[in-house]
């Protein structure tokens, strides 16, 4: 292993469902081994499924590097983990099977072991499908949900992010009509505590300001339209501001997005999953990431699904599984840079700006970079 290797992070890559688009973008993401300088890849999944993608995208001139555990992985190569017998499934894209769905999980277990083990820096994961996955191993409404138990968190927070766009969510993947009831002092707390953190750990703003979006329409018209604005939030909000944080809202959700308004702040707590995704992907679909924050690991995920629609028709977009990939080696690079830094490793070390950090810009400049290399 070479002094270059040793600097570099090593990024697992689930492929999720692989009748889905999941297999499709990590090909053209990894083809040629083009991420080389920047990280080791190995992807979890099948060699017969991906030789089946990479014969469809005719990208027969480029191979892929077989092992059976991290420790084999090459430093120039892509690398496969095979993590189910290859001659018990068949590649069906579009089709919604149990096979498919046993063998997402079948990959996710095995990273997650890794990752658990420290083998691998950072984990993405591709598409699955939050159906045809459920078992009696996963019994969960998504990844989020899943890695949390995994790694004992209580509640992990949904991250939304593309170059200086932040959103996060208060209430992840639950039904609508239980929503109302989450909004309440303790749990706001607790998500805005967890924001302001990552902000901090994971993306290197020093005195983040974070804004809060209300739940009703209009912020509640101080009481006309809801009372949680008014009970809850506001309350709420102020509190941070005499402990000095710069908290601030709750804004009328609709306005805010329409007004630019965003881009004041360094992220957004909506109250609700739609609430938040819907403007996030408009504004940002085809390079958004999802990043789980307050895990003690780095997992990110490119923000769409699993797109049956258009799976193995070649017209899947890899730019959001870029980021993701960007996203996790930056924030892994960071916080093994901030471990250094608490522990008095770098004090003599000039340290970069806050608006030098890669992490600061989501991995955005990163991804301009490689194309324009």
């Amino acid at each position: 292993m070479n002094d270059q290797s040793t600097h570099k992070p090593i990024i697992g890559i689930t492929i999720g469902d692989y009748n889905g688009i999941g297999p499709e973008v990590i090909l053209k993401a990894l083809e040629g081994n083009q991420l080389s300088r920047l990280c080791t890849p190995v992807i979890y999944g099948s060699m017969k499924v991906l030789n089946y993608y990479r014969n469809q995208l005719g990208m027969k001139d480029w191979s892929l590097h077989g092992i059976q555990r991290v420790e084999q992985a090459s430093h120039k190569l892509t690398n496969v983990i095979s993590c189910w017998q290859d001659n018990q499934l068949d590649i069906n894209p579009g089709s919604i099977t149990t096979e498919a769905g046993q063998a997402s999980l079948a990959c996710l277990t095995r990273a997650v072991e890794d990752l658990r083990a420290g083998t691998i820096q950072g984990l993405v994961t591709g598409p699955i499908n939050k159906d045809n996955i459920q078992s009696a191993e996963f019994k969960f409404p998504g990844h989020t949900e899943f890695l949390a138990d995994a790694f004992s968190v209580q509640d992990a927070l949904m991250f939304m992010v593309s170059g200086n766009l932040r959103v996060g969510v208060l209430t992840g993947h639950i039904p609508l009509g239980r929503v109302r009831s989450q909004v309440n002092p303790d749990r706001l707390s607790k998500k805005i505590e967890q924001m302001l953190t990552s902000l901090r750990n994971d993306f290197g703003i020093k005195k983040p300001k974070l804004a809060v979006l209300g739940l009703n329409p209009h912020a509640g018209e101080n009481g006309l339209l809801g009372s949680e604005e008014v009970d809850v939030i506001s309350p709420t909000l102020k509190n941070f501001l005499e402990k000095g944080e710069l908290v601030f809202g709750p804004f009328p959700a609709d306005g805010f997005f329409a007004a630019n308004t965003y881009k004041q702040y360094d992220a957004v707590l909506a109250m609700y999953h739609d609430q938040g995704l819907i403007p996030f992907k408009a504004i940002a679909f085809n390079e958004g990431v999802n990043f789980t924050g307050g895990l003690p690991v780095v997992r990110t995920s490119p923000d769409h699904g699993t797109a049956y629609n258009i799976a193995g028709k070649n017209q899947a977009e890899p730019g959001s599984l870029l980021q993701a990939i960007y996203l996790a080696c930056d924030i892994s690079a960071y916080r093994l840079e901030k471990q250094d830094i608490d522990a008095g490793a770098l004090i003599s070390k000039p340290q970069q700006s806050e608006n030098q950090h890669p992490a600061k810009s989501g991995g955005k400049q990163r991804f301009n970079n490689q194309n324009k290399s």
